[in-house]
């Protein structure tokens, strides 16, 4: 397993998926680790967003603009012991579904996005293995 860490926030993820880190103007940062296949990780810390609850909403209207047809549920949950809030996505591509699970969190470093997406193409391998990145999600609270 290979290991992002960056300001007090870390996860693991496979060898064999690919990561790209992306600098904002801002002093924010995003890595994206993407699969073989189509499925793919993103944790975008924001610290000039508001909070976490508004830089999810953004992340969905983003989708919006994209797939008319997009379904969403709101959803809340503990990821790393902290409230996440966001939804749950899908929306049809040009030749699959495609499931998107957006939240937001809020650290010490700022509002942290987390995307997890992956195509019904891969979803039975890939999933999995997506749930298992945000389980391995470690923020640090101590600071």
């Amino acid at each position: 397993m290979n290991t992002f860490e960056r300001d007090g926030i870390s996860f693991r993820y496979p060898l064999d998926w690919r990561a790209e880190t992306e600098e904002d103007a801002d002093g924010g940062w995003s890595v994206t680790v993407s699969s073989p296949d189509t499925a793919f990780f993103l944790a975008s810390l924001q610290p000039e967003a508001s909070d976490a609850g508004d830089l999810a909403d953004q992340a969905l209207d983003s989708l919006k603009e994209v797939y008319s047809e997009l379904d969403f549920e709101n959803v809340t949950e503990t990821i790393c012991g902290l409230p996440a809030v966001g939804s749950n996505a899908d929306f049809l591509t040009a030749d699959t579904a495609v499931i998107c699970r957006v939240r937001g969190i809020d650290t010490f470093a700022g509002p942290l996005l987390l995307l997890a997406q992956v195509s019904e193409f891969d979803r039975e391998r890939n999933d999995p293995v997506l749930r298992a990145i945000v389980k391995s999600l470690d923020v640090d609270t101590d600071r």
